[in-house]
């Protein structure tokens, strides 16, 4: 795969350098890690992790950064240098297809159950390897995922329709926190220029599906490739015949669904869902806790010494 440098610029090779001059900059403006996050807003963790280098950030993390602490840009222009995935794996069955991604000119893509790898988030990667892989094999394969969103969020990145079934949406992956973000996610890459993401309902019986996730994929030299996946395989066909039958099927399909506008706000009220579900969860979780030390506080007093009690001599 190719690696992703910005135009007239040295690599840098090190995530670390851009969390330094970050740190240098809140510290220089009187933040703490606690105070960026919020100002951001997001996490203080995840703040505290690009500065240490072992998370990498998205460009428009960059862009508010430099809005917040006043850098002249100096942020964003160093995100754009750093090559933040220098050394990544693919599987080998996957590697024809990251090699497509890296070159492709527009990609329309159908999928159902789990939300695509070009528009998953960090904690939803991690979420999903995690259930077949553990330890350093999870980073990995999360860091090889996330390298190829790179060149699809760039200002000038490719065409990339992708339709979602509902169900990808509302399997849950990780936790409602993580689901959440990931709402949150879709949202926001949906209002790129280069982006679009339209949803089709669960309710809409009429649809006619395809009967697994597809890709429909074009690149510089004209050629166009339909992509499929099994367990553990990457399936390719060119055959102009048949990338024309799933483009017809795509195309029907899109039309049908709704649209860009309307299935944002079909996510909103998902993300607002999975919200209200982790406050729940924290309230039922403190209630859980106070009725607990309640009850230890009875088990402590019924389990104390007991004192005789003095009477008063009449």
């Amino acid at each position: 795969m190719s690696r992703r440098n910005a135009t007239g610029g040295t690599a840098a090779t090190n995530a670390a350098v851009f969390g330094e001059v970050l740190r240098h900059y809140r510290e220089a403006a009187g933040l703490t890690q606690q105070e960026l996050a919020e100002k951001i807003p997001c996490d203080r963790s995840h703040v505290a992790r690009i500065e240490a280098g072992t998370r990498v950030p998205r460009d428009t993390f960059a862009k508010r950064c430099d809005e917040l602490l006043a850098t002249g840009g100096v942020l964003l222009k160093l995100w754009g240098r750093i090559d933040w995935y220098p050394e990544v794996a693919h599987p080998d069955w996957f590697q024809r297809r990251a090699d497509m991604d890296a070159v492709a000119i527009a990609l329309r893509e159908y999928q159902n159950q789990v939300v695509p790898g070009l528009l998953q988030t960090e904690d939803y990667a991690r979420a999903l390897f995690s259930r077949v892989a553990t330890g350093e094999d999870v980073e990995e394969r999360v860091r090889a995922r996330l390298s190829r969103q790179q060149r699809f969020l760039a200002e000038d990145g490719p065409l990339y329709v992708a339709v979602l079934d509902e169900s990808c949406l509302r399997n849950v992956v990780g936790n409602s926190a993580v689901m959440r973000d990931q709402c949150a996610h879709l949202l926001a890459v949906g209002r790129r220029p280069n982006i679009r993401v339209q949803v089709a309902p669960a309710g809409i019986a009429e649809l006619v599906r395809p009967n697994a996730s597809m890709s429909l994929i074009k690149l510089p030299d004209g050629h166009e490739w339909v992509y499929s996946e099994s367990l553990n395989s990457g399936h390719f066909n060119d055959d102009p015949a048949i990338y024309a039958r799933h483009s017809r099927a795509y195309d029907v399909l899109r039309a049908d669904v709704l649209s860009a506008r309307e299935s944002a706000a079909l996510i909103s009220d998902v993300m607002e869902g999975y919200e209200h579900h982790g406050q729940a969860r924290t309230r039922r979780g403190d209630l859980d806790q106070e009725q607990l030390q309640r009850r230890q506080r009875r088990q402590l007093h019924r389990g104390g010494p007991r004192f005789p009690r003095r009477r008063s001599r009449s």
